[in-house]
């Protein structure tokens, strides 16, 4: 029986134990690790951190150790999480995109001993940082780092598990610390037990009925996230490989190395792979552009619970067959299913990916409930575009009287590390949680998503707004890159505005033959043809909405947001708080007439 994450890799190991569990390059090739290489040396990591002191005899939430981890995805990863819980340690993962500062709260807070962390690379940016903590006390990598010790010589070969301890390793015990970026404030640290993200492994695992054993998954979504993680422990009861991207810049290439049954990403991943099929698709040229754009015609006219006419699923199939087949093909050719969450999806992504037989499974859930609530299935009647699908087993949804989302099940974190009054107003003492997200019910068991409830403002007129349905609908058009509404208390609705360039300038070359175009971005959205464009991209949308929603200017902004320059979390979604200082001179030029 499955009570705690690591049963899960115990169980596999006995059951199947030649075949591969994890797989990532080195050196340019392939290297597998079977269940049982992946079992064997997590214990021998765990056998040498019991051996270095880590204190095993309280396993309580504040007493347990903390053990800390900075690496991007690769099998070391799960080892290490592995280790950590067989010692009864809490493995607390960073991102590596922190900031110093960051790092240095949370690893001072969670009084971090010991931290893994992947190269050369990580290590020099927080070197400093580790060097100020006085209760760090040991420091290993994953790769060879002069002066650094190498985690392979904290293994204990031959090694084998301390079943006293494990007995000792309830469901209720402590498994991870994921610390939240939020949009303000100090990260704060979700605790979460190993019945909390058992109960979503077991309780989603009927969402994953196509997930065949021996079929592959490729996996790049940050493991820090306990989207990526939980789904991973999915894999692995599954029995799918799990196979690691070498970055984010080799997505494409190892899809159709690995040819995965299926993957997980966020909506801004499955914007950006969009972008790129639209790009190849404008720049075909005659019957074979017309054919593209007439199968994607199709794909946004597509819904699974109304399969339309007969002339319609002919069309199709020959558009599937003609050119959907070129996007299976470009995916691997073996995708059936592509699992999105975070933030919401484009309802036109999901109809023209599914309409081309790669269906995607949209879901819900927070770091706070380990995380899934409710995913649409692979299974046609189980799912609705427009929604984050059904809930799972075991967890229960009701909408409180503004419609905010409460949820309840084994999977609702046990608090907040250290900060208890964090939970006031979150829980509630029958057990509900208060996910801050504003939603309806269709058909009845469909959860729609319609905004954050903090996010909602007003206008000077008293008119609310929920900025993130408009921005994803008006997303859209291959123009806008990114967009953020704005007008709290202001007179009308406006938006910060970054274009896609490369859409633009082909654009403007082939509206403008004689117009210098410039390379500057700066100078690219100065331009009164830009502006204008920009402004009519907007105005197609408008329609879609009351008066008081549509959005009536623009400020157009030279720089994607990203991680690294502090606009978007780990986990992409926009920090609004602090893109309205970042940019407060842009809005305030837009309401200064």
């Amino acid at each position: 029986m499955v009570h705690r994450l690591f049963d899960i890799v115990a169980l596999r190991s006995k059951q199947a134990p030649d075949e591969v569990m994890l797989s990532a390059k080195e050196h340019g090739t392939w290297r597998t690790y079977s269940c049982r290489d992946v079992w064997q040396t997590s214990v021998s990591l765990a056998a040498g951190l019991l051996k270095l002191g880590i204190n095993n005899q309280v396993l309580e939430p504040l007493a347990q150790e903390k053990i800390a981890i900075i690496s991007p995805n690769r099998p070391e990863w799960i080892m290490t999480d592995i280790g950590a819980q067989l010692t009864g340690g809490v493995l607390t993962p960073i991102y590596p995109t922190i900031s110093p500062d960051e790092i240095t709260y949370v690893l001072s807070e969670a009084e971090v001993k010991i931290i893994f962390v992947a190269n050369a690379d990580i290590y020099n940016r927080f070197k400093d940082a580790f060097d100020a903590l006085p209760s760090l006390q040991h420091v290993y990598s994953f790769d060879d780092i002069p002066g650094v010790k190498n985690w392979k010589d904290l293994m204990l070969p031959n090694a084998t598990t301390d079943d006293a301890l494990l007995a000792r390793i309830t469901p209720e015990t402590l498994a991870t610390i994921i610390y939240t970026s939020g949009t303000t404030g100090n990260p704060k640290g979700v605790m979460l037990t190993h019945k909390n993200i058992v109960s979503n492994v077991q309780d989603s695992m009927p969402a994953f009925t196509f997930a065949t054993k021996g079929s592959k998954a490729l996996s790049f979504l940050p493991l820090n996230h306990i989207f990526e993680r939980m789904v991973t422990y999915i894999y692995l009861q599954a029995g799918v490989s799990i196979y690691y991207a070498e970055n984010m810049d080799t997505i494409g290439l190892n899809l159709k190395e690995v040819k995965p049954l299926v993957f997980t990403t966020v909506p801004r991943l499955l914007e950006k792979v969009y972008e790129r099929i639209m790009t190849t698709g404008m720049e075909l040229t005659g019957i074979k552009k017309v054919l593209f754009f007439w199968a994607l015609s199709l794909g946004k006219r597509y819904d699974n619970a109304n399969k339309g006419s007969l002339w319609y699923q002919l069309q199709l199939a020959i558009a599937n067959t003609l050119v959907f087949s070129k996007w299976r093909e470009a995916l691997g050719g073996n995708t059936k299913a592509i699992v999105v969450g975070s933030a919401a999806t484009q309802e036109r992504l999901v109809r023209i990916f599914s309409a081309a037989k790669i269906v995607i499974m949209e879901g819900y859930g927070l770091t706070e409930t380990s995380p899934v609530v409710s995913v649409n299935r692979f299974e046609s009647e189980d799912r609705r575009i427009g929604t984050i699908g059904p809930l799972i087993n075991n967890v229960e949804v009701k909408l409180a009287e503004d419609g905010e989302i409460l949820t309840r099940g084994n999977n609702v974190t046990i608090g907040y590390f250290k900060h208890p009054e964090l939970m006031e107003g979150v829980f509630e003492k029958d057990g509900w949680f208060h996910t801050g997200d504003i939603g309806t019910w269709v058909e009845g068991r469909f959860l729609k998503i319609t905004d954050r409830k903090k996010e909602i403002f007003k206008t000077s007129g008293g008119k609310y707004v929920a900025p993130q349905v408009i921005e994803n609908k008006v997303k859209e058009s291959p123009f806008v890159e990114q967009m953020m509404v704005v007008g709290d208390g202001k007179k009308f609705v406006s938006a910060l505005v970054v274009p896609s360039f490369v859409q633009l300038r082909k654009y403007l070359r082939e509206n403008y033959p004689n117009l210098i175009v410039p390379e500057n971005n700066n100078d690219l959205i100065k331009m009164k043809e830009v502006l204008a464009h920009m402004q009519k991209q907007i105005d197609k949308f408008n329609p879609l909405f009351s008066h008081p929603e549509q959005v009536k200017k623009i400020a157009l902004l030279a720089n994607e947001w990203t991680i690294d320059s502090g606009e978007l979390t780990p986990s992409l979604k926009i920090k609004r708080k602090i893109i309205l200082q970042k940019f407060a001179k842009e809005i305030d030029g837009i309401y200064a007439d």
